[in-house]
C-alpha cells in the first residue's frame, strides 16, 4: 500500500488536469539531461496530474514497506518537483514472472496494467539478452526493488490518466561507471543500451549516469515517436528533478510538455501512427491453435487479438490472425505470431487509434465487491462494464445467474453517479 510521507515544503500546487486531459494531444518528453523513473513521475505531477491518480494505482498493489513524498527542488532557478520513494522494509529480488503476476493480480485500470507490464517486459528482455537467460527468469535487483516498481506503476498511472500520445526527444548518453548489484558497470549501463535499441541517442561529456534502466524502459514502452522538439502548440509544462547535482551546472531536470499537435513532427514521418496492426492469413490452422495464438498475443502485451474466418485461394476456408499493438511492440509481437502459428510471414499496417479515458471503480453489491470499467471524462456519454471474471466468480459462489451479478454491479455504479456526471 502507498504510504504518504510528509512533503518537505509546502508549494503552490499546479492546476489539476482532468482525467483524459491529454486525449488527442501530444506529451513531449524533453529529456535534455536524461530520464529516470522518479523524474518522469515528478514531472507529470508538476504538469498537473492529480496525486490521487497515482496513489489509487499504488494502493491496488500487494506491496508494502515504503513511503512516497513529493516536494520542490530548485535547479537553475527553476522550481521543479521531486518524487521520492523511501524503502522502509527489506524487499526481495523479484523475477519478471513475479512482478507480472503482481500487476496482473492487482485491481488496476487496464491501461495502467498494460503500460506497467510493457515497461517491465522491456527491462526483462534487455536483462535476458545480457545474461543469456529467458526474460521470465530474470532476477531483477535494482529494478526489482520496491522503489522501481512504485516508479513504473506511478508513471504508468499518470500517463494513462492523461491519455496523450507520447513523443520523446533523442536521449543523451553520458560516460563513466556506476556501481550495481553485479559490480561496476560502464555508463550507459548495458541494460540501457539494450533497451534503447532503435531510439535516437547522442553523446554528452558528463561523467555520471543520466539515463537509468527504469527511465529508459518507461520511455521505450510509451513513446510512439522521437523528435528533438515536435510540432505542437504548448498548453502546459512540468519539470521533474533528479537526485544528483550534475557537473558543469547542467540542470538535472526532465521537462514534459503537453500540447496540441500542430502537424508532422517526428522521425517517423508525417502523420506518425500510434499503433500497429499485425496480421497473417492461415489455411492450415485448427480452431484450438488459433485460440492459443490469440491468447498468447494478449498475454505478451497485444492490446487486442482476434481470428476472422475467410475464404482463401481455391475456395479453402481459413482465418486471418490479427493483433493490435503499440508501435514499439510491433516487431516483438510479430515474432510471437510467427513462433506460435504455422505462418511463414506476417504483415504490418500502421494505424491511428483514438482512445477514450478509462478507469476502474469498485462498487458494492449483495454478492460482493465488483470492479467496473468506466469510460468518461471526455465530454462523451459515460459507459460502464463490470469485470466479467469477477462477476462470473461471484455468481458461481452465490449460485445465481451471471447476468444478475452484472445487473447488480451496473445498478450500483449508476446509483453512485450524480445526475451531472451521467
Amino acid at each position: 500500500m502507498a504510504h504518504d510521507a510528509p512533503s518537505p515544503t509546502v508549494m503552490a500546487a499546479p492546476t489539476p488536469l482532468s482525467h483524459g486531459a491529454g486525449v488527442g494531444k501530444t506529451l513531449h518528453l524533453d529529456c535534455f539531461s536524461g530520464i529516470a523513473g522518479d523524474m518522469l513521475v515528478a514531472a507529470l505531477l508538476d504538469l498537473g496530474v492529480p496525486r490521487e491518480a497515482i496513489t489509487q494505482s499504488l494502493d491496488a498493489l500487494d506491496l508494502d514497506g515504503y513511503t512516497i513524498a513529493q516536494g520542490p527542488k530548485t535547479e537553475s532557478s527553476i522550481v521543479a518537483t521531486r518524487f521520492v520513494v523511501t524503502v522502509t522494509a527489506p524487499q526481495p529480488h523479484r523475477t519478471f514472472r513475479a512482478i507480472r503476476a503482481m500487476l496482473e493480480g492487482a485491481l488496476l485500470p487496464e491501461g495502467v496494467r498494460q503500460r506497467a507490464v510493457a515497461a517491465f517486459r522491456v527491462l526483462a528482455e534487455a536483462e535476458g539478452r545480457i545474461h543469456r537467460m529467458p526474460p521470465d527468469e530474470v532476477h531483477f535487483h535494482e529494478v526489482g526493488a520496491v522503489d522501481a516498481i512504485v516508479d513504473i506503476v506511478a508513471a504508468s498511472a499518470a500517463l494513462d490518466w492523461l491519455g496523450a500520445r507520447v513523443v520523446a526527444a533523442p536521449v543523451p548518453m553520458s560516460h563513466g561507471f556506476v556501481r550495481a548489484a553485479h559490480g561496476m558497470l560502464p555508463v550507459p549501463a548495458p541494460a540501457v543500451v539494450e533497451i534503447l535499441s532503435g531510439v535516437p541517442t547522442y553523446g554528452v561529456d558528463v561523467p555520471v549516469e543520466l539515463v537509468t534502466p527504469t527511465g529508459a524502459a518507461l520511455l521505450k514502452a510509451n513513446a510512439t515517436a522521437f523528435a528533438r522538439w515536435p510540432a505542437i502548440t504548448p498548453r502546459g509544462t512540468g519539470f521533474g528533478a533528479g537526485t544528483r547535482t550534475l557537473p558543469g551546472g547542467r540542470p538535472n531536470l526532465l521537462r514534459v510538455v503537453l500540447g496540441d499537435s500542430a502537424g508532422p513532427d517526428t522521425q517517423r514521418g508525417p502523420g506518425a501512427a500510434t499503433h500497429s496492426l499485425i496480421e497473417a492469413n492461415l489455411d492450415d490452422v485448427s480452431a484450438q491453435v488459433a485460440a492459443h495464438v490469440t491468447d498468447t498475443l494478449l498475454r505478451e502485451g497485444a492490446l487486442d487479438a482476434w481470428a476472422t474466418p475467410v475464404t482463401m485461394k481455391k475456395g479453402r476456408p481459413g482465418v486471418v490472425l490479427s493483433a493490435l499493438a503499440h508501435v514499439g511492440d510491433r516487431e516483438r509481437l510479430g515474432r510471437v505470431m510467427l513462433r506460435e502459428s504455422p505462418s511463414l510471414g506476417v504483415r504490418f499496417a500502421e494505424v491511428h487509434r483514438a482512445e477514450r479515458p478509462r478507469r476502474v471503480v469498485e462498487v458494492s453489491t449483495a454478492y460482493g465487491v465488483v470492479a467496473v470499467k468506466v469510460a468518461d471524462g471526455d465530454a462523451l456519454p459515460v459507459t460502464a462494464q463490470p469485470e466479467f471474471e469477477v462477476c462470473k466468480s461471484l455468481a458461481a459462489a452465490a449460485g445465481v445467474p451471471l447476468r444478475e451479478v452484472q445487473a447488480a454491479a451496473l445498478s450500483a455504479f449508476w446509483e453512485s453517479k450524480k445526475p451531472s456526471e451521467v
